[in-house]
């Protein structure tokens, strides 16, 4: 869905009305030009000085709070950032159109994450994103995906765990949605994701690619938020490679660590 499509700006603001205030001359007399040069002389120096003033304050403000500490003040401080968000967004999606397909794009981040290959963390995500009526039969289905022999295949331990000196990546990316079927009781959302997944490591047999897939969620209205009933994934629609390098196992390692993932989209 283009936003174009339900936004459209004119770009028509109110104009700023301006009004112009005219000073009456004095009357019955000539102008006094040298009165007026020599009080527009003032002004001038006045707001000179008072510009000097304010750009001097401010440079004094600026050396202030630009140095820090081991006179590293001129460098900018860099950190790994944080997952956006303490959780996956669980809650206040609209009750119309827009607000399924927001929906339905977190709800394939937070279901495609690296949390569902923790047993626990699992069973808290499907918990707090479907359908009551619908959780117990999801959560037998993701627990069968997500099995020890899988786990044991991609190189985690029975906890979900990388080995020691390994990074392991499981995120989803949503790419656009499209909404298949809607009303007020139900919808059905098809998410265009890319994928990243694999173990980032100097020795894994396993290396981070990089996928293109299509995640289908079916939605239902409990009466104040949109709630998983079914997922569905297939393969595509894939763009063709392109020409950048592949980056190596460190570098790859770095980011993860570094670019801290979403747990919510749109």
């Amino acid at each position: 869905m283009s936003l174009g499509d339900d936004h459209q700006s004119s770009g028509d603001y109110g104009g700023a009305g301006r009004t112009r205030l005219r000073l009456p001359e004095d009357e019955g007399g000539p102008r006094r030009g040298g009165r007026s040069s020599s009080r527009s002389l003032v002004t001038v120096v006045g707001v000179v000085v008072l510009l000097i003033a304010a750009i001097a304050f401010a440079n004094r403000g600026g050396s202030d709070s630009a140095s820090g500490e081991d006179g590293a003040g001129d460098k900018p401080k860099t950190s790994a950032t944080a997952p956006s968000g303490t959780r996956p967004v669980q809650s206040g999606f609209a009750h119309d159109a827009q607000g399924a397909q927001s929906a339905a794009a977190n709800y394939a981040v937070a279901l495609g994450s690296d949390g569902m290959f923790d047993k626990a963390r699992r069973h808290e995500i499907v918990q707090a994103l479907a359908d009551p009526g619908w959780a117990d039969r999801l959560q037998s289905g993701f627990d069968a995906d997500y099995s020890p022999v899988l786990l044991k295949r991609i190189g985690l331990d029975e906890n979900g765990k990388a080995p020691t000196g390994v990074t392991f990546v499981n995120r989803t990316l949503p790419a656009g949605t499209k909404m298949t079927s809607f009303s007020d009781s139900a919808a059905s959302v098809e998410v265009w994701c890319n994928g990243l997944f694999g173990l980032a490591g100097e020795k894994t047999t396993n290396p981070v690619t990089s996928s293109w897939f299509t995640v289908t969620v079916r939605l239902s209205w409990d009466g104040s938020d949109w709630k998983v009933t079914e997922t569905s994934q297939k393969n595509g629609p894939t763009p063709v490679p392109g020409d950048s390098p592949v980056s190596g196992s460190g570098e790859l390692s770095k980011a993860v660590k570094e670019f801290g993932g979403f747990t919510y989209a749109r």
